[in-house]
């Protein structure tokens, strides 16, 4: 039987729901935002790597690797996976050229390096095109990280191109959980 990363997740937010969506006291439900998928981005001119996980397992896996021309169809294809996945949360990786580029008030600034200034447009963008909250991460070394992980697993040169966006959507997703833990 073939197990699939889609699978996996489904099950985890089965376990959640029946786990931490049960009424505390009276009609409460516990604290929203304690769980559901989160989707998260590794930015780049020519690739978006994308990964999933879920807030209550805090285990991302990679899960694609979108190359398209323009913005149209890289947004349509973030689209589908939104669909797809119905995340609670989007977290992107910011090169963190100074510690405020990550304020989450900042998302929009026009300030910094190059890439980041890019990686918080595609931020903003992704928070008003889809009308979901949108988390920064400092994703500094992530792609070389990426690599090198991929490059100990026997992978080296072309045969990562498919890939290392990633897991380098996976380190950051990885740096999110580990952040919201205490244990960066």
């Amino acid at each position: 039987m073939l197990v699939t990363i889609r699978d996996c997740v489904l099950q985890q937010l089965a376990h959640c729901i029946l786990n931490f969506a049960i009424p505390i006291s009276g009609n409460s439900i516990a604290t929203p935002g304690e769980c559901g998928t989160i989707l998260a981005f590794d930015f780049g001119e020519k690739r978006i790597g994308v990964a999933v996980g879920d807030m209550n397992l805090r285990i991302p896996h990679p899960l694609a690797t979108i190359s398209a021309p323009d913005n149209a169809r890289r947004f349509a294809a973030i689209a589908e996976l939104i669909a797809e996945w119905q995340p609670a949360l989007l977290v992107v990786g910011v090169p963190a050229d100074d510690p405020s580029s990550l304020d989450e008030t900042r998302i929009a600034a026009e300030t910094g390096h190059r890439l980041s200034r890019l990686c918080r447009k595609f931020a903003k963008r992704l928070r008003t095109y889809f009308q979901l909250p949108v988390s920064l991460v400092d994703e500094s070394l992530s792609s070389s990280a990426a690599s090198f992980d991929l490059g100990e697993a026997g992978l080296r040169g072309r045969k990562q191109k498919t890939v290392l966006d990633q897991i380098a959507a996976q380190q950051i997703l990885q740096t999110w959980f580990s952040n919201r833990n205490g244990t960066a």
